[in-house]
């Protein structure tokens, strides 16, 4: 497993040089330096491969020819990776037939440049995608102060581009699924709504539960031609739970069987959520009608959620 190769991004963005020509590694090193960037080489494609998951450059520059593993297939690998699928790639070629450029593309390049290398038009044509890349990293790194975890899925495929560890950790609590597949349920979801998110237009956020937990989706932005990023946000109602045992001086069981009944299931649904029988579930919630004063599911719930509400307006019932 490669280690982490930390940069101080605030100053300077990091570029890897892929190339197998000394000479063209030197032209473009030192003009890259010049200009301000950090810059890192790699001569062969399992270097380069290697550089980018330790150091997670903000952009390759990635030479299409080379022998043993060509540009392509470090293109493909490195997209084909949920650490280094986001990095944008451009390809440096001296071929400049329709079908290498074609094949450039398809790899997962965004843009390619012919040689011989010109350092100016390689800063030009680095300016225009490493600002799209600045924004989606700038972004990220907002939600995840601020507790929010974050996605980038491919539309097309279904492929997980982006995530952060929150992500990961939750994307497995909630799905039991790891890049680089995104769960189907929120594939489903991205599709169903592209159109509107085309326009502009917020769809309705998708939500998740498990146990008193719920995961929201909601689609953020487009960051790529078929990526988009997708914010999650996990909010708990343990608080919740705990709230309507102080109110009504119920036990936390008591506590969990009304709080499942205000969420309107009945009560062979919350013994298979608590892991006991119907009977057992009917007892709680015939002391529960007693302590609450009530004798009716409706009454229950409704005296709950007028509580609930006063607590935490948030509460979504």
């Amino acid at each position: 497993m490669n280690a982490r190769i930390e940069f101080d991004r605030t100053t300077s963005d990091v570029v890897l040089i892929v190339d197998d020509v000394p000479d063209n590694l030197s032209v473009l090193h030192d003009a890259l330096d010049e200009s301000g960037y950090t810059v890192l080489v790699a001569t062969g494609g399992e270097a380069a491969l290697q550089r980018a998951a330790q150091a997670l450059p903000d952009i390759v520059l990635l030479d299409a020819m080379m022998p043993g593993m060509d540009g392509f297939e470090v293109a493909k690998r490195l997209k084909g990776s949920p650490a280094t699928a986001h990095i944008p790639i451009i390809f440096m070629t001296g071929l400049t037939e329709t079908e290498h450029l074609v094949a450039a593309l398809e790899a997962g390049g965004v843009d390619y440049v012919t040689k011989p290398i010109k350092p100016k038009e390689v800063l030009a044509r680095m300016g225009v995608h490493m600002q799209g890349a600045r924004q989606a990293r700038q972004t990220r790194n907002a939600l995840d102060a601020f507790g929010y975890a974050s996605i980038t899925v491919r539309a097309s495929d279904g492929k997980l581009m982006w995530q952060t560890p929150l992500a990961r950790e939750l994307l497995m609590a909630y799905y039991g699924t790891s890049a680089p597949e995104a769960p189907q349920p929120v594939i489903d979801w991205l599709r169903r709504h592209l159109k509107d998110a085309e326009q502009q237009i917020e769809p309705p956020r998708l939500a998740a539960e498990l146990g008193a937990r719920r995961l929201t989706f909601r689609l953020h932005q487009q960051t790529g031609d078929d990526d988009w990023l997708i914010v999650m946000r996990e909010v708990s109602d343990t608080a919740v739970i705990e709230a309507m045992s102080l109110s009504f001086r119920l036990t936390a069981r008591e506590a969990e069987v009304l709080y499942w009944v205000v969420k309107g299931k009945i009560n062979r649904d919350i013994a298979d959520i608590l892991g006991s029988s119907p009977a057992t579930v009917k007892k709680h919630l015939e002391r529960v009608f007693a302590k609450l004063g009530v004798e009716t599911r409706t009454s229950a719930a409704g005296m709950a959620m007028t509580r609930i509400r006063q607590l935490h307006p948030q509460f979504e019932g």
